[in-house]
């Protein structure tokens, strides 16, 4: 039975603990993570289940590429991979169903921001260091990257797999025609574009070229806004305590920012308060319809639609100058790899991801999904050298900072994005929201969060 996209949070500690009470009646047969090599002899005709976040420009470009690394592991161990694509829209529902019913897959992706809650439920492998040993050592890792894998001083619960960054994309036709010369580094630059680039272009009275898409019911993307114009204006979304503390002037300046974009500045179309799939952002750029977008390694899935005239920029700033956490353009984004604790076939798992995390296999993965390797010996490869990559390369290094390592964020976003969420579909729908409306909206989120 497929489950809700509302995620029932109260019931997510219940969760981790039924998640370990199950982990602690089950057996884990196949081999432990002692150190040393796995003889791939030793793993001959195990099979494996794998679910993998879809990184690419469908679900079937990611089963095409992931299909083949598989058929070179299989190739190289003898081990079988049954693989399943899961949408963003689905994937954080199916792993709170497998944790809580203890029947999941050998091997999953994981938003690298939930990776402290996953840590809370107790269903994950630790990579100790004997375990770590056999995907090539800590040391193989960028330090921001492998950071994200769980609480801070605690052994990680998933490694990173892919690196990634927000970033602006646009259209450098519609640019070219509005007389931009350059993308904007500030937000006031960014909301002048925008208005030069919505327009009437037929003359029929009704707008129908955009100067920003986005997509109003990606509630990942919503609270990712939230955090990167949150820490622009100066805030946090949670205290120093550990608590939240969504309606901060700071965090209610940044969403109003974003909502507004709808509302008062009238730079993106109502419709897109109905887009649920980060790939029709992308969709609007190529076709014209939108000239600007925020996103995560978009380049892959514009040149998937036949549209290679677009150009990348780190996003806009509040101030050209702002340094330290309010010139934060990203957060510390990526995605990693974790290993069911109560997995049969452990050793067959492990040596799946070190294969993925291999420079050889980071190279071709990450060309393909305009992703960065987490792991040193692949950075230098060609396919990481491109004008995309650089932009990236450049906002990780400098202008991005990490979600709150905390066990609730994972729900914090999801709360906070179906907020920002509803207050899109009250713009399309003809309403007005004010500040007074999204520091309401923030209230409601923060109040169905549990104390640190």
């Amino acid at each position: 039975m497929k489950k809700s996209r509302t995620i029932r949070w109260a019931a997510l500690a219940a969760t981790t603990a039924f998640a370990a009470a199950t982990l602690a009646g089950c057996a884990g047969g196949g081999g432990g993570t002692g150190g040393g090599a796995v003889d791939p002899e030793s793993l001959e005709g195990q099979t494996i289940t794998y679910w993998a976040s879809n990184q690419g420009s469908s679900v079937s470009h990611d089963e095409e590429v992931l299909g083949a690394s598989i058929e070179r592991f299989t190739e190289e161990t003898g081990v079988e991979v049954e693989l399943e694509v899961i949408p963003w829209s689905d994937l954080l529902n199916r792993i709170l169903g497998a944790v809580s019913s203890g029947e999941g897959p050998d091997v999953l992706n994981i938003g690298n921001t939930w990776a402290v809650s996953m840590e809370a439920t107790g269903a994950f492998m630790e990579w100790d260091d004997a375990a770590m040993e056999k995907v090539g050592g800590a040391d193989r890792f960028t330090e921001a990257a492998l950071a994200t894998g769980g609480s801070e001083g605690a052994t990680p619960t998933s490694l990173p797999l892919y690196s990634l960054a927000y970033a602006m994309y646009y259209n450098k036709a519609m640019f070219a025609e509005a007389g931009i010369e350059a993308p904007p580094a500030t937000w006031d630059e960014f909301l002048e574009a925008g208005e030069k680039l919505t327009k009437d272009t037929d003359g029929d009275g009704e707008i129908d070229q955009w100067g920003h898409a986005l997509a109003g019911q990606r509630t990942s993307n919503n609270a990712h806004a939230t955090f990167i114009l949150g820490k622009q204006h100066g805030g946090d979304l949670y205290d120093a305590d550990g608590n939240p503390d969504f309606t901060n002037d700071a965090i209610v300046a940044a969403v109003n920012d974003w909502v507004q974009l709808m509302g008062e500045n009238g730079i993106v179309s109502p419709s897109n308060a109905e887009l649920d799939d980060g790939s029709l952002m992308a969709q609007e750029v190529a076709n014209g319809r939108a000239a600007m977008m925020f996103d995560q390694a978009a380049g892959s899935t514009l040149e998937s639609l036949d549209f290679s005239d677009w150009g990348v920029a780190p996003i806009p700033m509040q101030s050209a100058d702002a340094t330290g956490e309010a010139a934060t353009q990203s957060h510390v984004a990526g995605i990693n790899i974790a290993v069911f604790e109560n997995s049969d076939s452990k050793d067959a798992a492990i040596a799946f991801v070190n294969h993925l995390l291999s420079a050889d296999e980071q190279e071709v993965l990450g060309a393909e999904f305009g992703a960065l390797p987490p792991v040193t010996d692949a950075l230098d490869a060609e396919a990481f050298n491109t004008p995309e990559m650089e932009v990236l390369k450049g906002v990780l290094a400098d202008h991005a900072q990490p979600m709150p390592l905390f066990a609730s964020e994972s729900q914090a976003e999801e709360l906070i994005g179906a907020a920002v969420a509803e207050l899109f579909a009250t713009i399309a729908q003809g309403g007005e929201v004010t500040e007074d409306d999204v520091r309401a909206a923030l209230e409601d989120a923060q109040a169905q969060m549990p104390a640190a």
